[in-house]
């Protein structure tokens, strides 16, 4: 087994200045594993980011707690379906957002978005744009960031001892997007998060409906990832189902080729687009990100 998604400090390089003299569509931010809403070399190094770069744009970093330190502790513990529930309401309350916003998940923030745009249509998501998210889940879990490596040996003895356990799913983030190939069924019965969101359970026709609303939908993947396993999951790909070598794009999987999330229309309609960028899980420069993801928040 390889890695799972986390958020990692951002490694920022120099700058690039867009110049940009009007205000872009709102943006929110949702962190990954073990970050928090502020953490000054990451997401609140990336709000300022847009907010100088954007200039007049307003940006909300996610928070679910009462405090930063609950924000970390709840992307470990908090029930996935819960976050997103809170979050909708967040988002529904803020009249920032009324006419629609732009939306970046980075790592498990990214398939926590997604579900965003899938079950809250109001206020509109206008783009989403997926930074390491992991949308077929994963399949491994090595290391952490940061400070949170004697949580991680703690989860990844849970895991073991069984993820699609009631108990285990309803308290542990990481089992509620944890695709075990070699064991579909019990992923498909048991997983209270990813296969309600991929459909694995049959079509919910307002779950198509609204993400079929976006205007894009960006995934980026990192070419150099040791901690997503599999890295294609950024590309909405995975693993063949009954073993845990070979990999399939999303053109090639059942959620694409029946249509289930409207992906497929989609990708014709131009809405998909699959992002490349070289380096480890989440570490990327400021020119990157500048030059690439600022575009789509105009």
């Amino acid at each position: 087994m390889a890695a799972l998604g986390a958020a990692v400090p951002l490694l920022l390089g120099l700058g690039l200045g867009l110049g940009l003299g009007h205000a872009a569509p709102p943006v929110v931010l949702w962190h990954g594993m073990g970050d928090s809403c502020c953490n000054p070399r990451s997401m609140g190094y990336i709000r300022g980011l847009l907010q100088r770069r954007l200039p007049g744009t307003y940006v909300l970093s996610l928070r679910l707690g009462a405090s930063a330190l609950q924000d970390v502790e709840n992307s470990f513990f908090m029930n996935a379906n819960d976050q997103v529930r809170e979050v909708c309401g967040q988002l529904a309350a803020d009249p920032h957002l009324k006419g629609g916003y732009n939306a970046i998940g980075f790592s498990q923030g990214g398939q926590f978005l997604r579900a965003v745009a899938q079950r809250c249509p109001s206020p509109p998501m206008l783009n989403l744009i997926s930074v390491g998210g992991q949308h077929q889940g994963v399949f491994g879990f090595p290391r952490c960031p940061g400070e949170s490596s004697h949580i991680c040996d703690w989860i990844r003895k849970t895991l073991d001892l069984g993820a699609y356990t009631p108990a285990v799913q309803e308290h542990l983030v990481q089992a509620e997007y944890w695709h075990d190939p070699l064991r579909e069924e019990d992923y498909r019965k048991s997983s209270i998060f990813l296969a309600d969101i991929n459909q694995e359970r049959g079509v919910n026709e307002t779950y198509k409906k609204n993400l079929m609303a976006l205007k894009r939908f960006v995934m980026v993947k990192f070419l150099n990832d040791t901690m997503v396993d599999p890295p294609i999951s950024e590309w909405f790909g995975f693993y063949k189902s009954g073993q845990a070598k070979e990999t399939v794009p999303l053109r090639e999987t059942p959620l694409y080729t029946e249509d289930h999330l409207g992906l497929q229309e989609m990708d014709k309609a131009g809405k998909l687009l699959f992002l490349g960028v070289e380096g480890e899980h989440l570490q990327f420069s400021e020119q990157w990100f500048c030059a690439t993801i600022l575009p789509f928040l105009q």
